[in-house]
């Protein structure tokens, strides 16, 4: 099959997504048009950042765009897992459980839940407990009694992470908060590359906080720094001030020089996010044409999150994956990819990140943990033709590498 007729093969499901565009990019527009958004405020502070008036209102657009009752949106936080770190820290306390509902999380989250050292979630008081599932990937929740133990906090990683399982629906989200809430627990929500993948966010399925990266999806491909979470206000309080300090969470946190970065990568993010879905739609085809297990499968237009799991099943190809998916970035095309210890990962990684904001995922990366069944995983792409080109350069790799 050529590139021509994959792109006639993928059109079906651009289409669906272009809806899901459109949808996205009204809800955007409304929140910053109603803002009372002014030029002056994307000036951003300096010192303490007080009376922001710009990061006031970039919270308040999130918060309606989320459909929540607050959020935070700070170039503070470096990445998603410094956010979620700063969640869970703020949200449980010595005695408190916490469940992890879908499995494994991805590794950078894995010394503060499971970690020996002393600012870990069990050094802390927390008991973490992981979940089992069924073959369908589906929450196996333990028998609610009286004397049962109940959670504090139930935890979903929206995105599949380098697991072998697909990111969450919105199905099974509505049964995480459904059984979160009906043991007095809140549901937090990774939404790391799933915001704008859907007409609706986890906070319209019943999560209680959301928390995302800027370096993914609502960055637009923008954004240089930062993270932001969303839900109800007792708990986006709670985290601005684990964040900064008790009495100022909201208050203080300078933005300049992001404000303009941080606003302008949100109103572009529902175009960018689908430019990523509709490459990974052709990629899904190539792979899967090609004879790779892809994931999700070509026919699944309708996706929670903008990765698509490619399985190669040996070292070789992996490497010949991400060297062709580098050479055809827009910067450090010359570079080619070893895998390393990247701080946070229990194996070896290797990682094509050709883009403008160093690690920014919504712009076309490839990568992969060095650990069987060798599986890459493509993500992202400000233009599904740039993700195009950068398919079929990882086909011909592959086959050379073979």
């Amino acid at each position: 099959m050529t590139s021509d007729e994959r792109v006639r093969s993928s059109r079906k499901g651009w289409a669906q997504v272009e809806d899901v565009v459109a949808h996205n990019m009204m809800r955007v527009a409304r929140a910053f048009s109603d803002s009372g958004l002014a030029t002056p405020d994307l000036g951003g502070t300096t010192g303490y950042g007080y009376d922001d008036r710009g990061r006031e209102r970039l919270d308040r657009i999130v918060a309606a765009v989320m459909h929540c009752d607050e959020a935070m949106v700070r170039p503070q936080w470096a990445s998603g897992t410094h956010a979620l770190t700063t969640a869970l820290r703020a949200l449980l306390i010595p005695g408190d459980e916490l469940w992890l509902a879908n499995g494994p999380v991805y590794d950078t989250l894995r010394p503060l839940l499971s970690g020996s050292g002393r600012t870990s979630l069990p050094a802390r008081g927390v008991r973490v407990r992981t979940l089992p599932a069924d073959s369908q990937g589906r929450t196996l929740w333990p028998a609610r009694t009286e004397s049962s133990v109940e959670p504090r906090v139930v935890y979903v990683q929206r995105s599949r992470g380098y697991q072998a399982r697909p990111s969450w629906t919105a199905e099974l989200i509505r049964n995480a908060a459904d059984e979160a809430h009906a043991r007095g627990a809140w549901l937090v929500v990774d939404n790391c590359y799933g915001e704008f993948t859907l007409p609706e966010e986890p906070t319209d399925w019943g999560a209680d906080l959301i928390i995302g990266s800027l370096l993914k999806n609502p960055g637009g491909g923008i954004a240089p720094t930062g993270a932001y979470v969303a839900g109800r206000s007792d708990l986006v309080r709670a985290v601005g001030e684990m964040l900064l300090s008790p009495g100022i969470g909201q208050e203080v946190g300078p933005t300049a020089p992001y404000l303009r970065l941080l606003a302008q990568g949100w109103f572009l993010a529902p175009m960018m996010v689908g430019e990523a879905l509709m490459g990974g739609i052709y990629a899904s085809h190539a792979f899967h044409e090609a004879g790779y297990g892809v994931d999700p499968a070509p026919e699944e237009a309708v996706r929670s999150d903008i990765v698509t799991a490619i399985e190669l099943n040996s070292p070789a190809r992996i490497h010949a994956l991400c060297q062709a998916v580098q050479a055809v970035s827009p910067v450090d095309a010359y570079v080619s990819p070893q895998a390393w210890a990247m701080p946070g990962y229990s194996d070896p990684v290797i990682m094509a990140a050709g883009g403008f904001v160093a690690g920014a995922s919504l712009e076309l990366s490839c990568d992969a943990p060095m650990r069987p069944p060798y599986t890459a995983y493509l993500q992202g792409g400000l233009s599904r033709w740039h993700t195009v080109l950068a398919v079929d350069a990882g086909l011909l790799a592959l086959k050379a590498a073979d």
